[in-house]
């Protein structure tokens, strides 16, 4: 699928904004030939870095610095592209733009860069989401699995799932076309046992992306709980330093304070809430109000009691408003003053936990248990970035191919729900997806990309 000839010639600012060392234009497109010998005197010789001065029309000197032309196909884009890298001041990097666009080119709009590439077969859409996941990746771990979805490793899984959905497609299609032979093609052609293979590579497939999707999103983890029972200095354990303010008069903290730190390399948006009681002081009230929506938002609730009282029928009215779906843990705080033992225990079809927030005894339990509840596996290897669009169309494939499996002797029904998981699963590479999805898409990257 390659658009070069019918495509003008964009130009964009490629690196973050801000004054900085380096800044680099981008153009992609048929003019950029034209462009870089009427900015350079001269086209650089391809793929070959080039010490130039870059020139305004009237001959004044704009900057001097390495420019670089990559001829089509075997550019970023697919298309001509022209790198233009000089000193990374604001002023500067606004002029060169400006130069470019005075020449023919146009602004890019956010992440044209990476859809021509996409649509010029450079990458499939799986790759292309990842370019936005590199750049935006939060931790070590998340940077990581990014890296493997934009080097295909997420796609090559896909793909050879889809090959073997299409081979076996193909297998009870053709039984379709003789129904009048007395033959069982479908018990032949072992059409359970292939299926049955391609579920099993396929559930590990899910397990990797939903991984990476923790890695990518993390987790929304809310602390709620009455006041003065170790919320803000849980909030400071977790994150290492002090932000949020620890007194020992109830209702300091009066809204809510989010704080994202990460373990194992999974992000995790801490949220400190106000105190729950009932008061008379209205400021105490908005903060109490905004703790209830927290929760609808949050994927774990850490339910903090003081470990001398323990769960007292306030923490039970607590837990009765907290939305039922959101995965909870009892954490037992000041077992520094009651002399406890730092430990997790299952009572009651619930998780316990007995810390310190003071000292910090029984942070690695939480911590541990808090990545268990969210399905992160610390010895996994070979994640990929995923996106909630990836997991969802790896869910409808595993329902179809699961209404197959059930309805084996019924080649008309296989054949149908085969056909569409191979829908779903085409999507996520972008051989089946809608225009208006990738505007959506793409609508989210920076210009530069």
């Amino acid at each position: 699928m390659n658009i070069t000839n019918s495509l003008d010639t964009i130009a964009a600012i490629a690196t973050a904004s801000g004054a900085g060392g380096i800044g680099v234009v981008r153009v992609s497109g048929p003019l950029s030939q034209a462009i870089a010998i009427s900015i350079l005197g001269q086209c650089p010789k391809p793929r070959h870095a080039a010490y130039l001065d870059f020139i305004q029309a009237d001959g004044d000197l704009i900057d001097s610095g390495i420019a670089i032309f990559y001829p089509n196909p075997h550019s970023y884009t697919g298309e001509d592209v022209l790198e233009l890298q000089g000193h990374g001041g604001t002023a500067l990097m606004q002029i060169l733009l400006a130069r470019c666009i005075a020449l023919g080119a146009r602004q890019a709009e956010p992440g044209e860069f990476t859809r021509r590439a996409y649509l010029n077969d450079k990458m499939d859409l799986a790759q292309a989401e990842a370019v936005a996941d590199v750049i935006n990746a939060a931790t070590v771990e998340a940077a990581k699995s990014a890296v493997r979805s934009l080097s295909g490793e997420f796609s090559q899984h896909i793909n050879a799932l889809l090959l073997k959905l299409i081979d076996l497609r193909m297998y009870v299609e053709a039984c379709l076309d003789f129904p009048e032979e007395e033959i069982d093609f479908i018990t032949q052609g072992r059409v359970a046992d292939k299926l049955a293979v391609i579920i099993d590579e396929l559930t590990v497939v899910f397990a990797k992306a939903k991984q990476g999707s923790l890695l990518r999103e993390g987790i929304n983890v809310v602390l709620v709980g009455q006041p003065n029972v170790g919320k803000s200095s849980l909030m400071n354990q977790l994150a290492g330093e002090e932000v949020a303010i620890v007194t020992s008069i109830a209702g300091t903290t009066r809204d809510t304070i989010k704080n994202a730190i990460q373990i194992n390399g999974v992000p995790l948006h801490v949220i400190d809430t106000a105190g729950l009681r009932e008061t008379d002081d209205e400021v105490e009230k908005f903060g109490i109000a905004r703790t209830w929506r927290a929760t609808e938002t949050a994927n774990i609730a850490l339910l903090l009691v003081d470990a001398a009282h323990g769960i007292t029928e306030t923490e039970k009215l607590i837990l009765e408003r907290l939305p039922q779906e959101i995965p909870k843990i009892w954490v037992h705080n000041k077992i520094d003053v009651t002399q406890e033992p730092a430990l997790i225990e299952e009572k009651d079809k619930a998780t316990h936990v007995y810390i310190s927030a003071k000292t910090g005894a029984g942070l690695e339990l939480l911590k541990s248990h808090l990545l268990k509840l969210a399905g992160y596996q610390n010895n996994a290897e070979g994640i990929f970035m995923a996106r909630a669009r990836h997991l969802s169309a790896l869910a409808q494939v595993c329902g179809h191919l699961d209404i197959a499996a059930g309805q084996i002797s019924s080649a008309e029904l296989v054949a149908e729900e085969l056909r569409l998981a191979q829908e779903a699963l085409s999507t996520i590479t972008g051989e089946f997806t809608p225009d208006d999805l990738l505007g959506e898409i793409f609508s989210k990257f920076c210009i530069g990309k």
